[in-house]
C-alpha cells in the first residue's frame, strides 16, 4: 500500500563558484496521514532544504516526493508552510491575514459566508478569536504566530509544514503553543512535518522523528518512532521512563552518532 507522503531517493545540488555542493543524498521518508513528523540535526544538515523540497520551492536534482499518488513539482495550497517568522501582512487585521489565504483556496468553491464561518473557526482554533480585528503591531510573537499557523490551517492543507516555528519564542509562550498544536492536530487530523532543534519539543508532539546526519551530502540516520499514547502531557511525561527513553536515544544521536551515513 502506497504510503501517505513519500519523499522517494531525494539528492539536490546546488551551483557554488567551488562547483556544484551536494546538500542532500539519497533521503527516503514514508509519512502516513495524520502522522505528526518532527526533522531534527545539527545546523546545516538539510532539515529546512527537505521541508522545502516537500514545499515545491526546491526541485530535487535526484529522486523527488509524492504526495496522494500525485509527483510535487512546485508550490501549491496543499501544502500550507508555518515559518520561524509570522509573515503577516502588517497593513491587514488577523482575521484579513486569514481572509486573503482562505480566498486565494475557496473562492468559488465556497460562499462569502462558508468562507466568513471558516476563517472564524481556523481563529477560534489557535485561540485568536478575541485580537481578529487587531493588526500585527498590536499583537504579541506568540499572537503573531498563532495567526501564522491560522492562516496555513485555513487553506486546509494535505499536509502542515513548521520550520521551526517557536524558534524565536519564549518558553512559556512556546509551551502553550506546543500544547495548543498538539489539540489542533487531534481535532484535525493534520500530516504534519516540522523542523525543530529542540529534543523535548521533538518528543512531546511526534509521532515519528527523523534524524539527519550533518552535511554536506546529509542523509536520514535513523528514525525513532515515538509510542507514547495521546493525549499527552507535558507534566505527566517529565518523570516517565519510555519519554525520557526516547529523549536520550536522540540526545545520543546528535551527539555521538550525527556524523554516521546510511548505505
Amino acid at each position: 500500500m502506497e504510503s501517505y507522503l513519500n519523499i522517494d531517493h531525494v539528492s539536490i545540488e546546488f551551483p557554488t563558484a567551488n562547483g556544484p555542493f551536494k546538500a542532500l543524498d539519497n533521503v527516503n521518508l514514508k509519512i502516513e496521514r495524520g502522522e505528526f513528523v518532527s526533522i531534527i540535526g545539527h545546523s546545516g544538515c538539510g532539515k529546512s532544504t527537505v521541508m522545502n523540497i516537500v514545499g515545491g520551492l526546491y526541485k530535487a536534482t535526484e529522486g523527488g516526493v509524492i504526495l496522494q499518488g500525485k509527483e510535487v513539482n512546485e508550490p501549491g495550497p496543499d501544502r500550507a508552510i508555518v515559518f520561524q517568522n509570522h509573515s503577516l501582512f502588517p497593513w491587514l487585521t488577523a482575521y484579513e491575514n486569514v481572509e486573503i489565504a482562505v480566498k486565494s483556496v475557496f473562492k468559488g468553491k465556497k460562499s462569502k459566508l462558508e468562507m466568513k464561518d471558516w476563517i472564524n473557526h481556523t481563529i477560534e482554533l489557535v485561540h485568536m478569536s478575541h485580537a481578529k480585528d487587531k493588526l500585527p503591531a498590536e499583537l504579541s510573537g506568540g499572537m503573531k504566530q498563532r495567526i501564522g499557523i491560522a492562516r496555513a490551517l485555513a487553506m486546509e492543507p494535505k499536509v502542515l509544514l513548521m520550520d521551526e516555528p517557536f524558534g524565536a519564542l519564549d518558553a512559556l509562550t512556546r509551551a502553550h503553543l506546543q500544547d495548543s498544536l498538539m489539540d489542533i492536530q487531534s481535532d484535525l487530523n493534520n500530516t504534519v512535518i516540522m523542523i525543530t532543534h529542540d529534543v523535548d519539543e521533538a518528543v512531546l508532539l511526534s509521532d515519528k522523528i527523523v534524524m539527519m546526519t550533518n552535511g554536506p551530502a546529509a542523509t536520514i540516520g535513523e528514525v525513532l518512532d515515538i509510542k507514547l499514547d495521546r493525549p499527552r502531557k507535558r507534566l505527566d511525561l517529565a518523570n516517565d521512563a519510555e519519554y525520557n527513553h526516547y529523549r536520550s536515544e536522540v540526545i545520543h544521536f546528535l551527539h555521538e552518532r550525527h556524523a554516521r551515513k546510511v548505505a
